[in-house]
């Protein structure tokens, strides 16, 4: 995610989700190895990587992709920053280490397999599955790079700093002078000043001129053509022949461009997301995970807020976002409550439905019906207000579960509280 600097320049609005590092889903996350590929298809100047999964892969590389190769960049994989910082379970020091041809192997192995935390993905850590083999450049100068979405400018704007490689963000506190942002007219595209204008605060040493700017022209079609919500390079760097290379890759996708970009959601790597979260999608469902003991299922992303808001002032800590919508089956709502009981941190479950749309009385079966499917061993608060309310709640009351009912939100969220302590 472009971390705390963007927060900061651009006023994008993050959730925040404790265990897995989830945020509100607009966007599609892939690896780096992933984006150099689309960066190269688009004339994007990257180095020559290869990314592997096995000891054999490793071997076939060096062999085929690294035969004249003296040294090896080797990055483990996982989605989340920080990598070259982080630490290993087992030991290891750093996720992104430059080494000998001869120690690929070895060093691969340590790393293929094992858990690396890093400071973003929490004390859990990630499973590194693949790391990614790249030619050593020689790079004589690193800056930084990146096009999100501006809420001020209603359209993509470029962020460039002449200096890389490092934190961005120290770097934005410290020289804010350093940050050039130009916006771009989304119905006019990026024209010649504007490119310049990002590589006069790129400022490259000896790299042609014309051609940066062609290389910043092809990083907006990329941007624009595949409805990336964020594209990151950091470094971008000038190499000892004067060439502007992308040595990083950060890019994320909005989810609502899916259908026109199958080939680019196809690379979404599940493995590396919260297993809830990727339940939920298929159901049709909206979740994301947090770190508290009471389970909330509602419907309408306000109310789910209101719902966690409240949960908090009456002393306690919403386990997860779930909204199944303002038109989700009986079957979706056994999803939910399967969803729900699958956490270990899950105490207790609180239902809050305002029915619109949504009906309280399929959202009453449903519960029944994922009641008989689950064992439920946490106590279940209900609260349903709107169509069909009645039936709703003779459904609960004829169906002989031991439910709480709640007349209204707030005493919804006190019993709730009360039922887990």
């Amino acid at each position: 995610m472009v971390r705390g600097l963007l927060n900061k320049l651009v006023s994008r609005s993050l959730s925040v989700a404790g265990k897995w590092q989830n945020q509100q889903l607009r966007r599609l996350n892939i690896h780096e190895y992933q984006g150099a590929e689309l960066m190269s298809k688009y004339g994007v100047n990257v180095p020559r990587g290869v990314a592997v999964s096995s000891i054999e892969e490793v071997r076939k590389a060096i062999k085929d992709v690294f035969a004249n190769q003296n040294e090896v960049v080797v990055k483990s994989r996982i989605l989340a920053g920080g990598r070259g910082l982080g630490t290993f379970k087992s030991g290891l020091q750093g996720g992104v280490h430059i080494v000998k041809t001869d120690q690929v192997e070895d060093l691969a192995g340590k790393m293929l397999g094992q858990i690396l935390v890093t400071k973003q993905t929490g004390p859990q850590g990630k499973v590194v599955s693949k790391v990614y083999l790249c030619e050593k450049l020689s790079l004589v100068n690193e800056m930084y790079f990146a096009i999100t979405l501006d809420r001020k400018t209603a359209g993509p704007l470029i962020i460039a700093c002449r200096k890389g490689g490092t934190s961005i963000e120290d770097l934005a506190e410290k020289f804010p002078d350093m940050i050039i942002k130009v916006p771009i007219d989304v119905f006019e595209g990026i024209t010649d000043e504007d490119a310049a204008k990002v590589v006069d605060g790129l400022a490259p040493k000896g790299a042609d001129r014309n051609k940066s700017i062609e290389q910043v022209k092809n990083l907006y079609k990329l941007f624009v053509e595949s409805d990336c919500t964020l594209l990151e390079i950091n470094p971008i760097a000038e190499t000892a022949d004067n060439q502007l290379v992308a040595a990083d890759a950060k890019l994320n996708f909005d989810d609502n461009a899916a259908y026109r970009q199958k080939g680019i959601f196809k690379l979404r790597d599940t493995t590396q997301e919260d297993p809830r979260e990727v339940t939920a999608a298929k159901a049709d469902l909206n979740y994301i995970g947090l770190d508290g003991e009471i389970g909330c299922m509602v419907n309408g992303a306000g109310l789910a807020m209101a719902t966690m808001d409240i949960i908090k002032l009456h002393g306690g800590t919403p386990a997860n976002f779930l909204d199944v919508g303002g038109n989700a089956s009986e079957g979706q709502v056994v999803e939910a409550f399967k969803i729900l009981t699958a956490d270990d941190k899950v105490e207790a479950i609180l239902v809050n439905i305002f029915g619109g749309i949504m009906k309280c009385d399929v959202i009453a079966s449903g519960i029944v019906n994922a009641a008989k499917q689950v064992a439920l061993k946490v106590p279940v608060v209900v609260r349903l207000e709107g169509t069909n309310v009645d039936q709703g709640k003779r459904i609960l009351k004829e169906s002989g579960l031991a439910l709480i009912t709640a007349e209204d939100l707030d005493d919804a969220a006190q019993k709730a509280v009360k039922a887990y302590k």
